[in-house]
């Protein structure tokens, strides 16, 4: 992103009745709230553009589990990364302008509705992408979720005034502009469409950067934490549901309690062990700029997609050990090992490591991924292997974190004890 300090401070609008600023009127000026807004929270309706956004994952999950089963792993994972980065950074964009622009009124919550029925569009044409590689589906959503922000931006900028209005125009210009790009993806060989892709994400993921070089938006840190930690939240609940649901199908059909006992068990240890890894620390307190924050927003599709691809991972695991899924046990097993250490990476490098002190806390998580691909080659015991590592790497770190706060208690008694009193 961008190596700007931190937004320029926004005085905060007196808030209406319910807590959103200005008078409640229908229709209000869209104009950026300010960062040091109290009790900043996320609402109802960015909570139900959520959930609306894990039945896509979801479609993005099935499609996952059923490429990986039948033995084409690598095209399957290749069009699991091309749909959820459509997920993801509509998402995102989403959320990191209602931080800093949502106003409630109804035109706002009209348009964020379209924009949720756009995500429904692009669920509807998951299957064609990943079965046919067909793209017009996927590609009509996008288009609807992305006319729908470049008109918010450009309702901020009729509202903006100066460098304000010029960073609303820009992204409004750069949405438009990229969404033209993505017809690369209709019209090019299949063969070409993977690069161009590559091409497109890079544009993409300039816009932002080149939209705030002269003035940042005013996001909210408290609030762009908690919107990140309830999708967490919401694609590890997707997760725990997927892979129960395959769990149950398998005892019906299949009579394998006993078989699938283990990976079960394995399976919510590591969905235990994401939730508290992820939630163990306030990393609203290290987005203190742009720099910081919008990296730490890039680096989430890997979180996000990782933390997804483990409930798809579970679902094979269960599909081959009823004999569902025509792929070795090895094959099967790294379909969960393989996303959880990713995801266990990712947030060290992104979230975790910033609030460690001393080597031995930094180097949980990364040997905690570095074990849990060791546990690939566990055979049929390999997820619950895999679970009880993720485990006891919670237990390692609340214990060496227990104990730097009894030296620091400690060390600032005997200071207490040794400083002169007058």
């Amino acid at each position: 992103m961008t190596s700007s300090s931190a937004p320029p401070p926004v005085p905060s609008p007196s808030p209406g009745p319910s807590g959103m600023p200005g008078d409640r009127g229908p229709l209000r000026r869209l104009t950026a709230r300010g960062r040091d807004e109290a009790h900043r929270a996320a609402s109802p309706l960015e909570l139900f553009f959520d959930l609306c956004f894990v039945v896509a994952v979801a479609q993005a999950g099935i499609e996952l589990v059923h490429a990986v089963a039948e033995g084409h792993a690598g095209e399957g994972i290749l069009d699991y990364a091309m749909v959820f980065f459509a997920l993801w950074w509509a998402w995102m964009n989403f959320t990191w302008f209602a931080s800093a622009y949502d106003n409630d009124d109804v035109l706002y919550r009209v348009v964020t509705l379209v924009q949720i029925a756009g995500v429904l569009v692009l669920s509807a044409g998951v299957s064609r992408a990943f079965g046919e590689h067909e793209f017009f589906v996927v590609w009509l959503g996008y288009l609807i979720m992305r006319l729908a922000l470049a008109a918010q931006w450009l309702r901020a900028a009729r509202a903006g005034e100066g460098q304000e209005r010029t960073t609303a125009l820009r992204y409004a210009g750069g949405v438009l502009a990229c969404q033209v790009g993505w017809l690369g993806l209709l019209f090019l060989p299949e063969g070409a469409r993977p690069w161009w892709f590559l091409v497109m994400v890079l544009l993409e993921m300039c816009v932002p950067p080149l939209a705030e070089k002269d003035r940042p938006t005013s996001w909210h840190p408290r609030h762009i934490a908690e919107r990140y930690g309830l999708f967490t939240i919401i694609v590890l609940g997707e997760t725990i549901a997927a892979a129960t649901v395959a769990v149950k199908s398998g005892v019906d059909e299949n009579d394998a309690l006993g078989e699938l006992l283990p990976i079960a068990a394995g399976g919510l240890l590591i969905i235990f062990a994401a939730w508290w890894v992820y939630f163990v620390v306030p990393i609203h307190s290290h987005l203190r700029s742009n720099r910081q924050a919008f990296l730490w927003g890039y680096g989430h599709y890997l979180v996000f997609a990782s933390a997804a691809a483990v409930g798809a991972g579970l679902e094979v695991a269960v599909e081959q050990t009823v004999g569902k899924a025509h792929i070795s046990t090895l094959s099967a097993s790294a379909a969960v090992t393989l996303p959880t250490a990713l995801y266990l990476l990712t947030l060290w490098a992104l979230h975790s490591r910033h609030f460690k002190s001393g080597i031995a806390q930094q180097l949980v998580l990364p040997t905690t991924a570095l074990l849990v691909i060791c546990c690939t080659f566990l055979g049929d015991w390999a997820v619950l292997a895999a679970g009880v590592v993720c485990a006891l790497s919670v237990v390692a770190g609340e214990t060496l974190a227990l104990r730097r706060a009894a030296r620091a208690a400690g060390a600032a008694r005997a200071d207490g004890q040794t400083t002169p009193t007058g």
